[in-house]
C-alpha cells in the first residue's frame, strides 16, 4: 500500500466523526464516477488485460506471414590414420621398430545463408485460429464492460453508503443530545421530588445506549469512507444528494428482461466464447488437411580458414539458391487428431450449454434487483409515514408528560421510535438507489457513456484496430487469408461485433434543491 493512499485511509478514519471539517463545496456522484472511471486500479488492470488479449489476434495472424531466418555454421575436422596400417616403423633410427606411424588430415568448412519461408495454404488452420482469437477479443471487450459496470455500481453503492452513514450519524448525535437533555430534566425533577430514582436510571440507561450507538455510527461511517476512498481514490467530502436514475430505468420488468438479453455483458461474453470454441472445432478438423509452404534459401559454402595466407578468395566459395514448394499431408497420427477434434467438440458443447446458464442467472438477477427496487420504493413511502407519525407521537408524549399523563419511559420509548423511523427512512432511500443501480448493471446499461457523457469514454477497440497493420504485416497477407478462409471443407464463421446500445441522455444531473422544513424544537418541561 502506498504511503499516500495509507494516509487517505487514515484520514477517512480520523475525519469520520468530524463532519464540520469537510469542504463546503458539495461533491457529486458524477464527480465520484468520473474519478473512478479514470483512476480505479481494478478497471485499469482490466483494460491492460484487454490490450494483452488483443495481441493474441496478431499472434494468430502470423501464421499467414513469412519468416526470414539467418543461419551460419562452421565445422572443423581432424582425422588421424596410419601411414602404413598395422606396420611398426623405426622412428629414432636405432634399427628397432618403435611405433606405428600416423598420417594427420585436417579440413574445415563454413556455411552462411538466409531462409525465407512463406505459408501458402494451411487447410484452414490459421483461419480458424484467427477467428477464434478475434472472438476471444470480443469476449474480452464484454468482460471489460462487465468490470466497468461492477466498478461503477460499487462507486454508487459506496457513495450511497457514505450519505446514509452521515445522515445516520447526525440522527445518533441528535439522539444523544435529546437524551442528555432528558436526563438533565429527569435529574432536576427527581431533585424536587417529582420523579423517582427509577425514572433517572431509565434516562441514564437510554443515554448510555445512545452513546454506544453513536460510536457504532462513527465506526460505520469510517468504514464506508474507507471503501469510498479505495474505489474513487480520494476521501469523500460533502456529498450532494444522488441524482435520479429514472432516465435509464425501464418502464417495467419485461423491458428490463429484453434489454438484459441483448446487452448484458456477461451473457454477450459467453456467446462470443461459444463462437470462439466453435472456431477451434474447425481448426481441429483442419489438422487433417494438407499444408502448403514455399521456401527460398540463399547461402554460401566454403572453407572457414583458408590455407592461402589468411585471404578469402571468392573462388573458394560456392553460392547456392534453392527454391522449394512443399506440401505436407498428415496420414496417421496415432489417433491424436481425432482425439483433439472430440475434445474441441465437447468444449464447444460446454460453452453452448453455459450460455443458457448465464441467461438464466441474468434473468434471475433482474428479478432479484427489480423486486428489491419495488420493495425499497414501498419502504420509502412507509418509512416517511412512520417518521411523520412518530414525530407527532413524540411531541404529544412530551406534552402529555408535562400534565402527568405519561411517564418517563413513555417519553424515552417515543424518542427511540422516532430515531428508528428516521434511520429506516434513510436506509430505504439508500436501498432504493442501490437496487436501481444493480438493475442497470444487470441490464448492461450502467456505463460511463450514459452516466458521465462529458467524460471521454475508453475505447477498447482502438488498440485492436491499431494492431491490425503493425510491424510484420505484408501486402500479400490478405489474399492468402482469403484463400485459407474459403478453400477448406471446415470453414469457420467470420466474427462480427454485436450492436451497441446508443448513449442515453442526459447523464447524471444534480438533484433538485429541496428546501427542508424547519425541524420541530424538542419539547422541554417548564418548572
Amino acid at each position: 500500500m502506498s504511503t499516500s493512499f495509507r494516509g487517505r485511509l487514515l484520514a477517512a478514519t480520523v475525519c469520520a466523526g468530524a463532519l464540520a471539517a469537510v469542504p463546503a463545496c458539495a461533491e457529486t456522484l458524477a464527480d465520484a464516477i468520473a474519478l473512478a472511471y479514470q483512476n480505479n486500479p481494478t478497471l485499469e488492470a482490466q483494460r491492460a488485460t484487454q490490450r494483452a488479449l488483443d495481441e493474441t489476434y496478431v499472434q494468430a495472424r502470423t501464421g499467414w506471414r513469412p519468416t526470414l531466418n539467418a543461419n551460419a555454421s562452421m565445422t572443423y575436422n581432424e582425422l588421424r590414420v596410419p601411414h602404413t596400417a598395422g606396420t611398426a616403423v623405426d622412428i629414432n633410427g636405432d634399427g628397432i621398430p618403435d611405433a606405428v606411424k600416423y598420417g594427420v588430415f585436417q579440413n574445415n568448412s563454413a556455411r552462411i545463408g538466409l531462409t525465407f519461408t512463406q505459408p501458402l495454404w494451411t487447410g484452414g488452420r490459421v483461419a480458424a485460429a484467427v477467428n477464434a482469437a478475434n472472438y476471444d477479443v470480443l469476449a474480452g471487450e464484454e468482460n471489460l464492460r462487465r468490470v466497468e459496470a461492477q466498478v461503477l455500481a460499487s462507486v454508487i453503492q459506496s457513495y450511497s453508503d457514505v450519505r446514509r452513514d452521515q445522515e445516520a450519524l447526525a440522527i445518533q448525535q441528535t439522539n444523544v443530545e435529546v437524551l442528555t437533555r432528558q436526563l438533565q430534566e429527569s435529574q432536576a425533577r427527581f431533585d424536587v421530588g417529582e420523579l423517582t430514582r427509577t425514572d433517572v436510571a431509565q434516562s441514564q440507561a437510554r443515554l448510555a445506549q445512545a452513546q454506544a450507538l453513536l460510536q457504532s455510527a462513527i465506526a460505520q461511517l469510517a468504514i464506508s469512507r474507507a471503501s469510498y476512498a479505495t474505489l474513487v481514490g480520494q476521501n469523500p467530502g460533502d456529498l450532494a444528494p444522488q441524482p435520479s436514475l429514472a432516465y435509464l430505468l425501464p418502464k417495467d420488468v419485461d423491458e428490463a428482461y429484453k434489454v438484459a438479453e441483448e446487452h448484458n455483458p456477461q451473457l454477450r461474453a459467453q456467446e462470443f466464447a461459444e463462437q470462439a470454441s466453435r472456431a477451434r472445432v474447425a481448426g481441429a478438423h483442419a489438422d487433417r488437411m494438407p499444408n502448403v509452404t514455399g521456401q527460398v534459401t540463399y547461402g554460401f559454402n566454403g572453407p572457414a580458414f583458408p590455407q592461402t595466407g589468411g585471404n578469402f578468395p571468392s573462388s573458394l566459395y560456392d553460392r547456392n539458391v534453392v527454391a522449394t514448394l512443399g506440401a505436407t499431408l498428415p496420414l496417421f497420427s496415432g489417433g491424436l487428431t481425432s482425439s483433439r477434434i472430440r475434445q474441441a467438440v465437447e468444449r464447444n458443447n460446454t460453452d453452448r450449454i453455459t450460455i443458457e446458464t448465464v441467461r438464466r442467472n441474468t434473468l434471475q438477477g433482474i428479478t432479484q434487483f427489480w423486486s428489491q427496487l419495488i420493495a425499497a420504493r414501498s419502504n420509502i413511502t412507509s418509512s416517511d409515514e412512520q417518521v411523520r407519525a412518530a414525530r407527532i407521537a413524540s411531541e404529544g408524549t412530551h406534552q402529555e408528560q408535562q400534565v402527568g399523563l405519561r411517564t418517563t419511559i413513555d417519553v424515552l420509548n417515543a424518542e427511540q421510535e422516532l430515531r428508528q423511523a428516521e434511520l429506516n427512512a434513510v436506509t430505504s432511500r439508500r436501498d432504493e438507489y442501490v437496487a436501481a443501480a444493480n438493475v442497470l448493471a444487470t441490464m448492461g446499461r450502467l456505463e460511463a457513456k450514459d452516466l458521465i457523457p462529458s467524460v471521454k469514454p475508453y475505447d477498447a477497440t482502438k488498440n485492436f484496430r491499431r494492431l491490425r497493420l503493425t510491424w510484420g504485416w505484408v501486402p500479400w497477407e490478405e489474399p492468402i487469408s482469403k484463400i485459407d478462409q474459403h478453400l477448406t471443407p471446415y470453414p469457420s464463421r467470420t466474427p462480427e461485433a454485436k450492436p451497441v446500445e446508443a448513449p442515453i441522455g442526459p447523464g447524471l444531473q444534480p438533484a433538485p434543491a429541496v428546501v427542508a422544513a424547519p425541524a420541530a424544537a424538542p419539547t422541554t418541561v417548564k418548572h
